[in-house]
């Protein structure tokens, strides 16, 4: 078991990225309610709805999620799809009502909600022929080591060895000792003390696959109190536990036939298992101006998390000796363990207002800003964390979120409609790009028992980058994300 240091900007992004998700109403109408309330998912964007139900109420709500990729890497283009079921919502609210008249708060409620805010549920292939090797990988990290640092002692396994450098020296050391071993990596000479080292891959083209499938999702309990005081003012607070489960696995198959090239075939595989919970809280209000206009503010605070990561690593290559094709295994089987690290994700505010159209229908706007460059890795004495930080400050940005939502009801029957825009979190604009989605519901209201049914699908552009150093080149993904949510809820 060892302990090290490997996060990067994508770790920031990827645990402080997520919106709810949420019931059918709440997606019919693209999550536009920061000034409607009366939804249990709608408290977990402004903890001020609560006090908008007029009865206790409770919902749960399922969802079948897919995802297709579109990648594109070099001259290769492939296509990947995959769909889940999962439980999206689910909580209640409790509502009561002061029997003193003369009182100017009118009612009280306690609610408690659960909603899935991220689904990684995620895998895509991607192909293609590249002039740069997995070697570039190997050597940037071994470059200016030790020999002695980055391999075996007399006598050890590959396990002991794998474990002592990382326990000893650390992640960078343990990759340089993954190309040694594998034979991709050749010492200037066999000194402890050399710290220089060449390929035995040489360079030319390189036929490159590489697999990408990951699991897992974010979760937020929120128990909130609101209150309505006088018949225009909605408060509300929440205090929210969330937790995460996220496992990711990647392998890397690189073939060439590079004249003079001693190593020929490369397969690289990495899986990361994150685990993790936190705190945040959350305060908003609604102000009804007029019987049809409303105004709705709330503050998410950041989340602090706290986070512990395992990985597991395994390498094999094929490489020429005297005419003949030598396999070379290098499996570890060590769960390199990291240290629990603490992430503070950026605070969120969101703006509101809507129009009601009496019985009729509502047409409801959101807008919200977070600025992902105060995402903060802790504790920011560390050196390594301190230097992420400010590298995360450079490279991530302030993203606005656009919703807008309408519904118009007939007798019992309600059709609903919505768009939602969400600015990349990245300055480049790139590496995440900007996400468009829309979506479109309906809902019948049997008098105690509501059943509600949504469709919605969202577009985004990202470009994943391989590895860390080294071999940086990205693959293009193209995800068009679609969701059929089904949600039923009941007065209590």
């Amino acid at each position: 078991m060892s302990t090290i240091n490997a996060q990067d900007i994508n770790d920031a992004v990827l645990y402080s990225e997520g919106e709810i998700q949420g019931s059918a109403r709440f997606r019919g109408l693209s999550g536009a309610f920061g000034a409607l309330g009366g939804d249990l998912s709608a408290i977990n964007i402004n903890p001020a709805g609560s006090a908008v139900f007029t009865n206790s109420y409770a919902s749960f709500t399922l969802a079948n999620s897919n995802i297709k990729n579109k990648t594109s890497y070099f001259n290769g283009i492939n296509t990947d799809s995959n769909s889940n079921i999962n439980l999206q919502q689910a909580g209640g609210v409790f509502v009561f009502k002061n029997t003193n008249d003369d009182s100017p708060w009118k009612k009280f409620t306690l609610g408690i909600a659960y909603d899935n805010t991220k689904d990684y549920e995620d895998d895509w292939f991607a192909k293609g022929i590249n002039t740069n090797s997995i070697d570039s990988y190997f050597l940037n990290n071994a470059q200016g080591l030790r020999l002695d640092e980055i391999s075996a002692l007399p006598g050890e396994t590959t396990s002991e060895a794998y474990a002592g450098i990382g326990s000893a020296f650390g992640y960078v050391n343990q990759q340089a000792y993954l190309g040694y071993d594998s034979f991709i990596l050749e010492p200037d000479t066999y000194d402890d003390d050399n710290t220089n080292y060449s390929s035995n891959i040489a360079s030319g083209t390189f036929n490159q696959e590489y697999e990408y499938a990951a699991t897992g999702y974010n979760g937020k309990v929120a128990f909130n109190f609101g209150a309505q005081y006088d018949d225009n003012l909605y408060l509300g607070i929440n205090l929210n536990s969330h937790f995460l489960n996220y496992e990711r696995s990647t392998f890397l198959y690189e073939q060439n036939n590079n004249a003079g090239s001693i190593v020929n075939q490369v397969g690289f595989e990495n899986t990361i298992t994150t685990n993790g919970n936190g705190f945040s809280f959350q305060l908003g209000s609604i102000l009804k101006v007029t019987d049809e206009f409303r105004l709705g503010v709330s503050y998410n605070s950041p989340i602090w998390l706290t986070i512990e990561e395992e990985t597991t690593q395994y390498l094999e290559t094929v490489r020429d000796e005297a005419g003949s094709n030598v396999l070379q295994i290098v499996d570890p089987r060590i769960v390199n363990v990291f240290p629990s690290y603490k992430l503070q994700t950026p605070a969120k505010f969101t703006s509101s207002l809507a129009y009601v159209f009496g019985e009729k229908g509502l047409i409801s706007f959101d807008y919200s800003t977070k600025n992902y460059g105060n995402t903060k890795f802790k504790p920011t004495s560390d050196s390594y964390f301190s230097a992420l930080n400010n590298d995360i400050g450079n490279e991530l940005t302030t993203a606005s979120t656009y919703r807008i939502g309408g519904e118009y009801k007939l007798k019992q029957l309600s059709f609903r409609g919505g768009y939602r825009f969400e600015e990349s979190p990245y300055e480049d604009g790139k590496t995440i790009g900007d996400l468009n989605g829309y979506s479109l519901g309906l809902g019948y209201n049997f008098g105690n028992l509501k059943l509600d049914l949504a469709f919605d699908q969202s577009k985004q552009t990202s470009d994943y980058q391989l590895y860390s150093t080294g071999l940086t080149d990205s693959a293009t993904i193209d995800a068009v994300k679609s969701n059929v949510i089904l949600t039923l809820g009941f007065q209590l």
